[in-house]
């Protein structure tokens, strides 16, 4: 792309938000607008952004910005213009999304709606962040052209916003990912790799599913998939995953290895056992090949993101 760009990035304060931000530090044919719920929580003010000593950095500001208030949206979309906005943003407490309906449909599919209305009205590329869990998991490592069949609320939802992306948005790309972890400051929400390293430390009696299968995301991979999407304005649909699949237990295995951790502590559980509100797919790895050879995709291994966590 010529000339600088600007990208608005919904939901900037969580794992993702903050990452994306990360990311575009150090991009300076880019400008940012950082926009989420409240005060800004990215750990560099804005104002100190330009100061940092021998980088090129990307210009950056924050606003508040309820992405389930529509004519909010559309302002600060008509003010700013953006050349690209990445949809971070979403009701992901999949449990939660079974008791409070309305809040889900209010985020997780009318508030995709009118961005992908707006993107029409207004110009802008679209990259929109969904999920495996649109699938039943019948299948191992799933393509884009397997025929989404959801279990849970929150798997149906997030299948109606894609669905609401594909009607009325002219240019998009919709990513989805799988089991995405990471560390960010003043993090709102826990993950799996985080959760399964504190629980592993301190030696505390946990159940753990034998029988769900996934691929985990390193944040990081996922926030350049939806870089490299914004960039070439990369239309349909993309699987931005790990590359490593595994079971659930396994993954806390490699935790374990990876930091010397003992398992004796962990309980091996069948997931029928858990009596979890919402229905989760047993096997939801994503299979990458497209998002690797069109948006030249590379993530890192599962051992390789335990590195970057620097946890220790």
């Amino acid at each position: 792309m010529q000339g600088k760009q600007k990208v608005l990035v919904t939901g900037s304060n969580g794992l993702l938000g903050q990452k994306l931000t990360d990311l575009f530090i150090g991009k300076p044919e880019w400008e940012l607008v950082a926009t989420g719920v409240g005060v800004n929580r990215y750990p560099v003010a804005a104002a100190e952004w330009s100061e940092r000593e021998g980088q090129l950095v990307g210009s950056y500001r924050y606003e508040s910005l309820d992405v389930t208030d529509a004519a909010a949206v559309e302002a600060l979309l008509t003010k700013e213009m953006p050349d690209v906005v990445i949809h971070t943003a979403a009701m992901t407490q999949v449990d939660d999304c079974e008791f409070k309906k309305e809040a889900c449909v209010a985020l997780n599919i009318d508030a995709v709606a009118n961005l992908a209305k707006l993107s029409t009205t207004l110009g802008f590329h679209l990259v929109h962040v969904s999920t495996d869990f649109i699938f039943d998991g019948t299948k191992a490592m799933v393509t884009e052209e397997e025929e989404p069949n959801p279990l849970s609320y929150y798997g149906w939802s997030k299948w109606e916003g894609e669905k609401a992306v594909m009607e009325f948005a002219n240019s998009y790309s919709i990513l989805r990912t799988v089991l995405v972890y990471g560390k960010v400051a003043d993090m709102s929400r826990n993950n799996i790799v985080l959760w399964a390293y504190q629980t592993l430390k301190e030696g505390k009696a946990a159940n753990v599913v034998v029988d769900q299968f996934r691929t985990p995301t390193l944040a990081e991979d996922l926030a350049m998939g939806c870089y490299l999407a914004a960039e070439k304005r990369a239309q349909g649909i993309y699987h931005i995953a790990g590359k490593d699949y595994m079971s659930i237990i396994e993954l806390v295995e490699r935790v374990a290895r990876f930091y010397g951790f003992s398992m004796d502590s962990i309980n091996r559980v069948d997931s029928s056992t858990l009596n979890q509100p919402a229905k989760r797919p047993p096997d939801t790895g994503l299979d990458i090949r497209k998002a690797c050879e069109i948006l030249g995709y590379e993530p890192h291994s599962f051992e390789e993101g335990l590195a970057l966590l620097n946890l220790q």
